[in-house]
């Protein structure tokens, strides 16, 4: 079982007859990308705010690398975050506006700002100005910044928010490499559940301050991918059939009762002949599976 990480129980936020978040219950687990998804105005910016100590909590709690929310003084340094973009100067450069904040961290080894830099591709900007940059550019300083500590855990709300399809590619790889090569677990939100499909490994999704579904990327995938859908009280001998007569290991067993099959989708008439054909009791037979923005929604309207 991998380490927790981030823990809530029953974290609720209110501002006075405004219920901002409403028992939200969380795990998030080492190695980690956990996709917070929302629409604005859900409750992914005050639930960041209140694990990093920016606004308090109401009631319930949270830990932080099992240390409780009210004994976070040895994991500060652990966590870095970005949910308000640092105030950048437009006169300096991109060395020179973090070395400005190692000095505000305490931060005594200069060398963790070209590390920073390195590994948000912003290594060779040299003497160009902040306000110079592209939005890409001050989206990256802006996680240079979060990982300047040498954190183990990253929250960063909404940074692909606003940016060109290269921006957000060059984002996600940036993600990537700092969970691959840096082993640094991630909380990132985004209000595009498609934004993040390619890059979280497990996903949250949230409304009006609750916590609506939590799932793995491999759950979602499942939720999503269209195949055919075969419900019968006898999946052994379905997925026998499936590799015998339908030639095909392109299925997964759901449960006791459903096997879901990705082969054969223009063929669905043919499926379903050669199982009868082999006296399976069929209950239900049918092609299912919707893109993941129609499934968000959908997540939603049920909720409601």
């Amino acid at each position: 079982m991998k380490e927790t990480i981030l823990k809530t129980n029953n974290l609720t936020k209110k501002y006075n007859d405004f219920i901002a978040l409403d028992n939200v219950n969380i795990e998030v687990r080492k190695g980690d990308i956990y996709g917070l998804i929302g629409r604005n105005g859900a409750g992914k910016t005050t639930l960041m705010k209140v694990i990093t100590t920016l606004t308090n909590k109401t009631s319930g709690e949270f830990s932080l690398f099992n240390h409780k929310d009210n004994d976070l003084k040895e994991t500060k340094r652990r966590i870095g975050c970005l949910i308000e973009n640092p105030a950048f100067f437009p006169n300096l450069t991109a060395y020179e506006n973090l070395k400005y904040y190692t000095i505000q961290k305490g931060i005594m080894n200069k060398e963790q700002i070209i590390e920073s830099l390195k590994l948000v591709d912003l290594a060779d900007t040299k003497k160009k100005k902040f306000k110079n940059f592209s939005l890409g550019m001050k989206q990256r300083l802006g996680i240079a910044f979060a990982i300047l500590d040498n954190p183990d855990f990253i929250i960063l709300d909404e940074p692909i928010n606003g940016l060109d399809p290269i921006g957000i590619s060059e984002l996600r790889d940036t993600f990537k490499r700092l969970n691959e090569e840096r082993d640094i677990t991630i909380l990132i939100s985004s209000h595009i559940l498609s934004e993040l499909y390619v890059l979280a490994t497990r996903f949250c999704i949230i409304e009006n301050g609750k916590v609506l579904k939590e799932m793995t990327k491999e759950e979602l995938d499942n939720e999503c991918s269209k195949c055919i859908a075969i419900k019968t009280d006898d999946v052994k001998k379905v997925t026998v059939i499936l590799e015998k007569e339908l030639k095909t290991t392109n299925y997964k067993v759901i449960n006791n009762e459903e096997i879901r099959l990705y082969d054969y989708l223009e063929q669905i008439e043919r499926v379903n002949k050669v199982l009868v054909q082999n006296d399976i009791n069929i209950k239900n037979l049918n092609e299912t599976g919707i893109s993941l923005e129609d499934y968000f929604k959908s997540i939603i309207k049920e909720a409601k």
